[in-house]
């Protein structure tokens, strides 16, 4: 596979290959190269290197994405915030400690093979990489919504079946993480990982935050209201090809520990991550795909 590199030439033969008005191809912090999208519908912006969604604001909206300002910018190292894209594993390796946290592929160089514009304003880039034994295509639409769709394939001539976790590890930006509410989980047992990952009861309530979460939500297809009164808007994250719900916020002690995030930053962020993780984990046989898709979109609060 062809990897980018941060040079000047890179960056003209992408802005040739991909020659669509509102897109452009710059290189950002740390040497990364990113695509960034400026139209009459929305802007965002997408680093290369993990396919790495690090901005989406609709027109005349506030940014949907949280990204930390402590984030490492740098080949090789995670971008906390934005969308990372955990696979093919989802934590720690359950085999091996010693292999990157959420997997390789919010590491990797992704090649760009296409980006076109839609009537609506909207602009889709697609990627790929190759993670053995999968490939991995990964489609974004820029627009009034954020739809995002991964998409694993096992090649026809594997040996034997593979499984895989897979998350769209969504960070949304919120005015103050102890003000607001999630609906759509309300009967759905759920794996708490703050409380030795015991296996809990669907709570009947939508989900308000006093303290660290990290829970996964299982057997679910619902969508997730997010109603925010202090940012006046309600996020929505629709979903498909997705049985795990994981939703986060790290608080106060956890984002002490984490050097890619302010200790003062834990009340603006939440993640909502569309995924298939634990159990429900995908299983494919040779020459068979899967597609997670997430769309986000937001409404004002009435």
């Amino acid at each position: 596979m062809q990897h980018f590199i941060e040079n000047e030439p890179m960056l003209h033969e992408l802005s040739k290959l991909f020659a669509v008005p509102g897109l452009t191809f710059e290189q950002g912090s740390g040497g990364l190269l990113r695509a960034v999208v400026n139209t009459p519908a929305s802007q965002g912006e997408l680093m290369l290197q993990g396919a790495h969604i690090t901005m989406w604001k609709p027109t005349e909206q506030q940014p949907v994405l949280w990204l930390s300002q402590k984030s490492h910018f740098e080949k090789g190292k995670p971008i906390r915030g934005g969308v990372p894209i955990c696979f093919p594993w989802f934590g720690p390796n359950a085999k091996d400690a010693t292999l990157p946290a959420h997997g390789f592929a919010r590491l990797v160089e992704w090649k760009m093979v296409g980006a076109h514009a839609n009537e609506d304003g909207s602009i889709v880039l697609r990627l790929e990489t190759s993670i053995d034994p999968f490939a991995v295509s990964f489609q974004i639409e820029f627009g009034r919504e954020l739809k995002m769709t991964l998409t694993t394939q096992l090649s026809a001539n594997a040996k034997s079946g593979q499984s895989f976790e897979d998350a769209l590890h969504t960070y949304l930006a919120v005015s103050d993480v102890r003000c607001i509410s999630i609906a759509g989980l309300e009967e759905t047992a759920y794996v708490d990982k703050v409380d030795q990952a015991l296996l809990k009861d669907a709570s009947g309530i939508p989900i308000r935050f006093t303290g660290e979460t990290d829970r996964v939500y299982v057997g679910t297809q619902a969508d997730c209201c997010l109603r925010d009164e202090g940012m006046r808007r309600i996020i929505r994250v629709a979903k498909s090809g997705s049985s795990s719900t994981v939703v986060w916020n790290p608080w106060t002690d956890k984002s002490k520990r984490m050097a890619d995030f302010g200790d003062d930053e834990w009340p603006t962020m939440v993640c909502i991550e569309t995924a298939n993780v634990g159990m429900n984990l995908i299983e494919l046989l040779p020459g068979e795909s899967h597609s997670t898709t997430s769309i986000i979109s937001v409404e004002p609060l009435v």
